[in-house]
């Protein structure tokens, strides 16, 4: 994909309770709830952000399924992008939830396979890539056969799939991030975008060869997504300043808590956001722009893009010229954070939604109605 032809720019919901002024330091002003949330939301689709991610936590903060129904009607433009843990919900149940969600936002739909253990459960890596292989295929005969015909490890069903039929053809696109080889080959033979969290350039471009061979191998191409904090100010100055008071104070035991409770905490993408820290400078930055220090109080994506509009642009365009076609954006607090980068910096990106450029949107035919989950 060429990049003139554009790329997906996303923003991010803060459903798991990660919102802030100071990392570490909560403020109830900016607790995960349906008001704060939903004002988020709201305002990255006025905006002009194509898509937003909707996480899944079972710790702290909102359902995501809830949420997404709930926002769907009052959204215009913006995709939907929801995390699903692989297993939460029994898969033809799950198959119905989106098809259901999917007619709602009428394709403005996106879902974030999750592959985690579940709260109060332990599997090892093999069983929940292979869990999450048999959820993907029952998903995707729910949405595209008369009957879903499965027999495997972890469920065993023959039962009719009409009418869950998705709006869009072939169901919402499918997002994809884990690092182990079981997580790769998942992705290269299900996922239609492989999300990454924030490496070095070098580090990236590895990992994006490696998943092209791997797609290639099952005849299939793979788009990819950058998981990324930023912070844009008119000037570089301000922006460092920005990134050194989000951290000013912060208590690293804190900062190790809240990096510790997340499911995903022991991961081999969380230990290696912990690596890019090791590699930064005594300033958190790992390379030109490239800030760490948001990872010490977060789990997960731990970097963010630092400088002022050129800079953030530049550094941008360098991730889509290495093939890139898809970020999920972020900052604290998140709505601000929105506001100011697209007041400097997306009016300058072609932003496009990938459920369009990946074909899967029918046309509309007036007076079609939505029972029989056809439309053209």
């Amino acid at each position: 994909m060429l990049k003139n032809e554009g790329v997906e720019v996303s923003w991010f919901a803060p459903l798991c309770n990660g919102d802030d002024e100071f990392l570490g330091e909560h403020n109830p002003k900016y607790k995960s709830n349906w008001v704060n949330t939903m004002k988020i939301v709201k305002t990255a689709d006025k905006l002009g952000y194509k898509n937003i991610l909707l996480p899944s936590s079972y710790q702290v903060g909102q359902d995501t399924l809830t949420f997404a129904s709930a926002i769907a009607p009052m959204v215009k433009n913006i995709n939907l992008l929801i995390a699903i843990r692989c297993g939460e919900i029994h898969p033809p149940m799950l198959a119905k939830a989106i098809a259901t969600l999917d007619h709602i936002l009428e394709g403005k739909l996106t879902i974030n396979i999750i592959s985690s253990d579940l709260p109060g459960t332990k599997l090892s890596s093999k069983e929940r890539y292979l869990k999450s292989k048999e959820v993907i295929e029952i998903l995707n005969q729910s949405w595209t056969k008369n009957k879903i015909d499965f027999k495997g490890d972890f469920y065993n069903l023959q039962i009719p799939s009409d009418p869950v039929k998705p709006y869009q053809k072939g169901g919402p696109l499918l997002y994809f991030g884990g690092y182990s080889p079981k997580g790769i080959d998942l992705c290269a033979r299900y996922c239609n975008v492989y999300l990454m969290w924030p490496e070095t350039e070098t580090r990236l471009k590895k990992m994006i060869y490696k998943m092209k061979k791997k797609a290639a191998g099952y005849n299939r191409q793979i788009a990819f997504g950058l998981r990324i904090h930023v912070i844009v100010r008119k000037t570089e100055l301000e922006a460092k300043k920005y990134a050194k008071k989000l951290i000013s104070k912060l208590d690293i035991a804190k900062g190790e808590e809240i990096r510790n409770r997340s499911q995903d905490s022991k991961s081999i993408g969380v230990s290696r956001q912990k690596e890019m820290r090791l590699l930064s400078d005594e300033n958190y930055y790992l390379e030109d722009n490239i800030w760490t220090g948001i990872g010490l109080a977060r789990s997960g994506c731990g970097a963010a893009i630092v400088g002022n509009p050129e800079q953030v642009l530049n550094k941008i365009n360098r991730y889509i010229d290495m093939g890139i076609k898809s970020f999920i954006l972020s900052g604290y607090p998140h709505k601000k954070e929105a506001e100011l980068f697209a007041k400097f910096v997306l009016p300058k990106i072609k932003n496009i939604s990938l459920p369009v450029v990946f074909n899967r949107i029918p046309k509309k035919t007036p007076n079609t109605p939505l029972a029989n989950g056809k439309r053209n």
